[in-house]
């Protein structure tokens, strides 16, 4: 019988991976050695990322020469036309017509509007809790970081706070609230994927998160009040180029869907932009067009990504990653870690935490029977360690949209700049290890079906 099983069990190709080797040694390589080896500012951000991108496809279509070429394309089309992928690529093109509409001056607005109420010191610290309240009632990332960074860029240029550290508080809110939404489309892919209900997975997780994020902001506070700001921000702000950011801000506490947000933005702010003179009429529809352009480099990546994970799957890349973390863990302790880790090495392989998830769940499902894990502790795990490595991914969908977003507005900053600054990944990277290793697991009756 376990002949059989081992004969039936799907044989995995190393070598698949080689396209995300590729990629790697190419965008840290070069990286190193435009920023450290040859003195050039902002060195990882002038590496043309799609390009990296496909080099890492044309070796991805070199393997497997008995597949013909036209099989292949195929292939990538369907990666590419994935729900996941042209659900992310529209909000890409919708919030960059929102950023081109409304300008900097509104996000600046907000920004002088946030600095005039609140002491100057704690406007990282709210954008970091803004940015954890939008995301958990909106369930997505992507379309906080996208909304906020603008203000953010703006709260940075105003207060004197470094820009990565501003970003990287939005980045780290946005991840919480991904991470705990009812509605995010990562706690979906989990609980449906292990068939748990929402609310045992988010209390798993709140107690995860939670300590993460307080800590998150207690360091965010420190660095605030050591900073050396040169006194308070005054600057005039126009009070109607606020409505846009409030309509959106609003929207996304209240759960209104990211689409519909972004869209009443433009439509408000398009009215505002004209009736005050700030825009003329003629410029709009160039603006929006600019403003959607500015997005072209993000949106090739997803969708360049998704071609390349399309082909490794199809290669058997994924299968002998899947096989080969399976092998490792033999523990109940080890199991969890190893979910975490095989979810985060879907994560790396994808750069989509949603993907990575659904990926994941039949192995960790199998796992969870091996290791005797409840569901909602399987489905917590993959949905939090996804966010972990989903939050600090150099060429992860939020990073390349916070990136782009403070490059509209006129900001160059890199990814490697803000990851020193993503404290709420790192540290609910340690919570989950501390969970997992250190706080013993509560018995309950119904833990083998719950």
């Amino acid at each position: 019988m376990e002949e059989k099983n081992a004969a039936a069990a799907p044989k995995g190709n190393v070598k698949a991976l080689l396209p995300i080797g590729v990629f790697l040694v190419l965008y840290l390589g070069l990286g190193i050695l435009f920023e450290y080896g040859m003195g050039i500012p902002m060195g990882f951000y002038n590496i043309p990322v799609v390009v990296i991108f496909l080099v890492a496809l044309l070796v991805a279509c070199f393997q497997n020469r008995k597949l013909p070429f036209d099989d292949k394309l195929s292939i990538m089309g369907r990666g590419m036309g994935d729900k996941t992928i042209v659900t992310m690529v529209l909000i890409f093109m919708v919030a960059g017509i929102f950023v081109g509409t409304v300008g900097r001056d509104s996000a600046e607005s907000v920004a002088y509007l946030l600095l005039s109420v609140v002491p100057v010191q704690f406007a990282v610290a709210v954008l970091f809790v803004v940015s954890c309240f939008v995301s958990l009632s909106m369930g997505t990332s992507v379309g906080t970081i996208t909304l906020i960074t603008p203000i953010a860029v703006a709260v940075s240029s105003a207060s004197g706070f470094s820009l990565p550290l501003c970003v990287a508080s939005v980045m780290g809110g946005a991840m919480f609230g991904d991470n705990l939404s009812f509605i995010s489309d990562t706690t979906i892919a989990a609980c449906q994927g292990q068939g748990c209900q929402m609310k045992d997975k988010f209390r798993e997780n709140f107690k995860i998160a939670l300590p993460a994020a307080l800590v998150s902001l207690t360091i965010i506070l420190v660095l605030s009040f050591g900073t050396d700001l040169g006194g308070s921000v005054v600057h005039e702000y126009d009070l109607i180029q606020l409505v846009p950011y409030l309509i959106v801000l609003v929207g996304g506490i209240v759960g209104v869907n990211v689409f519909v947000v972004l869209l009443l933005g433009i439509l408000s702010g398009s009215i505002i932009m004209v009736a005050t003179g700030a825009t003329a009429a003629t410029d709009l529809l160039a603006n929006m067009g600019s403003g959607a352009a500015g997005m072209f480099e993000t949106t090739m990546v997803a969708l360049l990504v998704s071609a390349i994970c399309a082909l490794i799957r199809e290669y058997g890349g994924f299968v002998a990653l899947l096989n080969g973390i399976k092998s490792l863990f033999k523990s109940k302790k080890g199991g969890q870690l190893g979910m975490g880790l095989l979810v985060g090495a879907m994560d790396i392989a994808t750069a989509n935490n949603t993907v990575a998830i659904v990926i994941s769940n039949p192995i960790a499902a199998d796992m969870a029977k091996t290791y005797g894990i409840t569901k909602r502790k399987t489905a917590s795990l993959l949905d939090t360690f996804s966010c972990v490595f989903q939050g600090i991914l150099p060429y992860g969908a939020q990073m390349l949209v916070a990136i782009s977003a403070a490059a509209e507005l006129g900001h160059a900053v890199s990814a490697f700049q803000i990851i020193p600054f993503l404290f709420y990944p790192f540290l609910l990277l340690i919570s989950s290890l501390a969970f997992i290793f250190l706080v013993p697991e509560k018995k309950s009756p119904s833990a083998a079906t719950s």
